[in-house]
């Protein structure tokens, strides 16, 4: 029986799109080390993540905001949607609020917590201090606890 494969481009289409974005927007950062090039954590980021388009995509875009010049109306000019924008805005650390505060607004949002589990695994996976290992471990039993 034939499918219609065609309700299922765009979708797929955000993914590249972000990857897309992401690379661009990240090109010329690199990682603690100074060697590995920085959109190598969004990459691994993105395959630790839920595998929906919209999860992979603010997969991808998670540090933009954050890390870049871009701006959330950038993204949805270049034709991100706007769940996956709010996603990014909610996994974009903002200034003057706590690290315990800053994971609230990513926990009232799904698509964020997803990636934000996927972010803390990561780094975790990346030579992390005592420090930073006691900060993903409280970070993730906060995401998981729902």
């Amino acid at each position: 029986m034939p499918t219609d494969s065609s309700s299922q481009e765009p979708s797929h289409e955000i993914v590249d799109l972000a990857r897309t974005i992401a690379t661009r927007a990240h090109e010329g950062q690199f990682r603690r080390d100074g060697v590995t090039p920085y959109i190598e954590h969004p990459a691994a980021v993105a395959s630790r993540a839920p595998k929906s388009p919209e999860s992979q995509a603010a997969a991808w875009l998670h540090d933009v905001l954050e890390d870049t010049e871009l701006t959330r109306n950038v993204l949805i000019e270049q034709g991100m949607p706007e769940e996956v924008v709010a996603a990014v805005e909610a996994l974009t650390k903002q200034e003057g609020l706590s690290y315990e505060e800053n994971l609230e607004r990513v926990a009232a949002n799904d698509l964020a917590r997803g990636v934000k589990v996927a972010d803390m695994l990561s780094n975790l996976a990346d030579n992390p201090t005592t420090n930073q290992i006691r900060k993903y471990a409280r970070g993730l039993l906060r995401l998981l606890d729902d």
